[in-house]
């Protein structure tokens, strides 16, 4: 589909399905498919959920397959995972576990020409929705995103499980989705397309504008219920917004500057070594200094921040001590990326690197 095309297009998986003790209910969604569904997952998932969801699926009649995925995931590993049932009759493809073994399934499934299903273990960012496959290579720098050629068939989120994982990983997801209301309105104000090469749709805008209203509104209370374990109402909420939400806005609606200045992240000294989701919740402060939001409003933001615990300045990234050069360079280095151009006024390297010092300024400004 050729980019700035008149057609829209709206893409999403076909089921979502939410709710502590989701995951007891996964066989019954996959027996549909066949007898023998392929499960994805890294050591540690495996070790932890493997035997609860195969002995499940053989009580069903089923005869699961379980693969361990080593490492990052390059096209060598999800070749490799291929290979392993390449000879069977495999029905169905189901990632379990982070943003890597549901990448790793999607890349099976898209080699073996079946259908997906997602269950994420965390909720650090909406890859389970999404028909996106992030390749990397053996030293963790991404090399491509692929496409399927449509979302996964069903994505399953067990919310007690997330409610039992490590916070950050809420935080992240948090972080990942409160920009997506911001760049698929500069994608939509601007000339920006969305992964399907097609303009956005006012139905997108109105999901990512909810995404951030709900974050706003039930986020703390989530990040205070993950910290005890509990599968809250605000979990609950929160959990849509960054899994389902934030998938469809950025789908549908388009990225802009807060994920394109990754591109310079991901190089930048220390501040590389941020999870994904910090690096977005920082990089949307600068979006708005960008689009010379006031002073009052990038604070609001910044609070909300602080009080959730997402960074709100690149010492908090991990950077100490910025230098200005440091961030001239990294303003140059984020002119590389694709979506720079979805937003209503043209970015160049000085507007950029001007706008992370403002951002600098406020936050050391009010820092604690």
């Amino acid at each position: 589909m050729t980019a700035h095309s008149a057609l829209r297009v709206f893409g999403a998986p076909s089921r979502y399905l939410q709710g502590p003790g989701a995951i007891d209910v996964l066989a019954d969604h996959a027996a549909p498919y066949g007898p023998v569904p392929v499960l994805i997952g890294d050591a540690h998932v495996v070790a932890m959920l493997g035997e609860r969801v195969t002995s499940a699926m053989a009580a069903a009649g089923l005869r699961p397959r379980l693969l361990v995925l080593d490492g990052e995931i390059t096209r060598v590993a999800i070749a490799g995972l291929g290979d392993q049932v390449r000879d069977e009759e495999v029905s169905l493809v189901i990632g379990l576990g982070g943003g890597k073994s549901l990448d790793a399934a999607k890349g099976v499934a898209q080699l073996l020409g079946k259908p997906v299903f997602t269950v994420p273990t965390i909720a650090s960012n909406d890859s389970p929705t999404s028909a996106s496959i992030a390749i990397y290579d053996e030293h963790h720098v991404m090399v491509a995103v692929d496409r399927m050629a449509r979302n996964p068939d069903l994505v399953l989120v067990d919310t007690d499980l997330i409610a039992e994982a490590p916070v950050r990983f809420l935080l992240a997801g948090i972080g990942d989705a409160i920009s997506k209301k911001f760049e698929a309105d500069g994608c939509l104000v601007g000339t920006g397309v969305t992964p399907f090469g097609t303009r956005p749709l006012l139905t997108a805008i109105a999901i990512a504008d909810r995404c951030y209203t709900t974050i706003r509104r039930h986020g703390a209370a989530a990040v205070a219920a993950c910290g005890r374990g509990e599968a809250s109402a605000d979990l609950e909420a929160v959990v849509e917004a960054t899994v389902l939400m934030s998938g469809l806005g950025f789908e549908n609606g388009g990225l802009s500057l807060a994920h394109s200045l990754t591109r310079g992240l991901v190089r930048t000294r220390d501040a590389m070594d941020a999870i994904h989701g910090y690096q977005i919740a920082w990089a949307l402060l600068v979006q708005w200094a960008a689009e010379e939001r006031g002073d009052e409003e990038i604070l609001d933001l910044m609070a909300f921040y602080r009080e959730i615990g997402l960074p709100a300045s690149l010492p908090d990234l991990g950077m100490k001590d910025p230098s200005g050069a440091e961030i001239e360079q990294m303003a140059e280095w984020t002119m590389v990326a694709p979506h720079l151009a979805n937003l209503d006024r043209p970015v160049t390297p000085q507007m950029l690197a001007g706008a992370i010092r403002r951002v600098e300024a406020l936050a050391a400004k009010t820092a604690a």
